[in-house]
């Protein structure tokens, strides 16, 4: 699964590194701790273009009367999103990518205790998620409000011993059939990475908390 992740990358060269049309409403950078329910980068193709907006994470199912109407579902698993009901349209037609420069993930000591680990690419590139999305329309709102989910997958050996999930990372080559403009064929890539793909150091506890930020949440850490 995925749960936090970071992104230190400036909207401008978000923008340019995807070629796509930037909004005016993009979350700031850097956060190094990015949590569910909160506005992140997200790519994504329409008719014209691709464009680079804010989505809420934590896909809203149009069912929902609210936000806490259901489970948060900020992950969709590779295996079932197809079948699953909350998912199943958007990933024929809204999947997207979501940009970072590396995720959180938790094992957990003998006694129990949480342990934070940082996972990046180990060719120090961008690590870009695959995602879906939708668009919610509240009762009482004006304007239907953008979300999406994480697509996982099981986890690559570089990461497994942590855990035994992981988030689907697509290259750049990969980016154009995951978001619809090379046809058919997206369904292919929601596999892990392959390994020495990524790399993994642990970090402080500190990052257990949602209102931790700083740069040296990312540091690498001993007990």
């Amino acid at each position: 699964m995925c749960g936090r992740f970071a992104v230190t990358l400036p909207n401008d060269a978000m923008a340019q590194l995807f070629q796509a049309a930037p909004a005016n409403n993009l979350p700031e950078v850097p956060n190094f701790n990015v949590c569910p329910t909160t506005g992140v980068h997200v790519v994504y193709s329409d008719t014209e273009m691709r464009r680079l907006g804010a989505m809420r994470w934590g896909f809203l199912p149009h069912w929902y009367k609210a936000p806490n109407d259901g489970p948060l579902l900020i992950n969709a698993r590779a295996e079932t999103i197809a079948d699953k009901p909350a998912f199943r349209a958007a990933c024929r037609t809204r999947r997207c990518l979501i940009p970072t420069d590396g995720f959180y993930e938790w094992s957990k000591d003998v006694e129990g205790d949480r342990l934070p680990w940082w996972i990046t690419r180990r060719d120090g590139a961008p690590l870009v998620m695959a995602g879906v999305w939708q668009d919610w329309q509240g009762p009482e709102d004006a304007d239907p409000l953008r979300t999406c989910a994480i697509v996982t997958t099981a986890a690559s050996a570089d990461i497994a011993e942590v855990h035994h999930r992981m988030p689907v990372i697509l290259g750049p080559d990969q980016w154009a059939k995951w978001l619809g403009e090379e046809g058919h064929g997206a369904a292919t890539l929601m596999q892990a990475a392959p390994e020495e793909t990524l790399q993994l150091h642990r970090v402080s506890r500190a990052v257990n908390s949602n209102r931790a930020s700083g740069p040296e949440l990312i540091e690498p850490f001993e007990d």
